[in-house]
């Protein structure tokens, strides 16, 4: 037997409003992507947004001949209009409710966390202390690194020794929720390209030779972990918390 945690009763209108957003969001991807296949399986260039924009949408229905597809098109068109002010006004219930929440007041002191992740933050996790350690909360996350072993111990004249052989690494590990790895990586991927602390600390990690893929990972992780001393402990956002690099 072994505890589950079941979430608390005054988070469940600010959960129901995040999965409403997070489906919304995934349903006009969905549409997004159906379009522009639509286009390329003709032969027809549209990198970009402009080929969802409406009014440019005339222009891009004629460069297809088909009448059968143009009108398939069309209904993709009307189907992404229409989850557009569905899409936006869940966002804005969200914001809303998530106003109510003191823990969303305190991760918008990180840089790059914005209301909104910091609404889906409070929705996924519900609490910091269903984490003990910030390495919990990188696994949970998607970001933990595995590693695999093998003859660990061998026989050497008789004796049982530990084997020298390093442990290698596997990358990160897949068991993870999707939506908080996606908040943590895009919060440091934005974080990248704004002035700030968090692109000075991957400055610094560029700077001592690290690759930049393996620096945005390493982002991401200090940025979760700040998240989860923030939460837990009440604590202001302190640039100095960078100093210490986050492994």
């Amino acid at each position: 037997m072994r505890p589950v945690y079941h979430g608390e009763n005054g988070l469940r209108t600010l959960r129901e409003l995040a999965r409403s957003y997070s489906t919304l969001s995934k349903d006009m991807t969905r549409v997004m992507n159906r379009i522009k296949a639509l286009y390329r399986s003709w032969s027809i260039p549209c990198g970009g947004v402009r080929v969802y924009d409406p009014r440019y949408r005339e222009q891009w229905l004629e460069k297809i001949s088909e009448a059968g597809v143009r009108r398939r098109a069309e209904i993709f068109y009307e189907q992404l209009d229409g989850l557009r002010p569905l899409r936006q006004k869940a966002r804005c219930e969200l914001l809303r409710e998530s106003r109510k929440h003191k823990a969303s007041k305190r991760l918008l002191q990180i840089p790059s966390i914005g209301p909104l992740r910091a609404a889906l933050l409070v929705a996924l996790m519900q609490t910091p202390h269903r984490f003990r350690s910030k390495r919990q909360l990188w696994a949970y996350s998607g970001l933990g690194v595995k590693t695999r072993d093998s003859a660990q111990y061998r026989y050497v004249g008789g004796q049982l020794l530990r084997s020298k052989k390093p442990q290698q690494i596997r990358g990160l590990n897949r068991n993870h929720n999707h939506q908080m790895k996606e908040i943590f990586k895009g919060t440091a991927t934005n974080a990248t390209h704004c002035a700030g602390p968090f692109q000075d600390f991957y400055a610094r990690l560029l700077g001592k030779g690290m690759e930049p893929e393996m620096a945005r990972l390493t982002l991401a992780r200090k940025i979760a972990a700040i998240t989860l001393t923030i939460w837990k402990k009440g604590d202001s956002f302190d640039a100095n918390q960078l100093k210490a690099q986050a492994a």
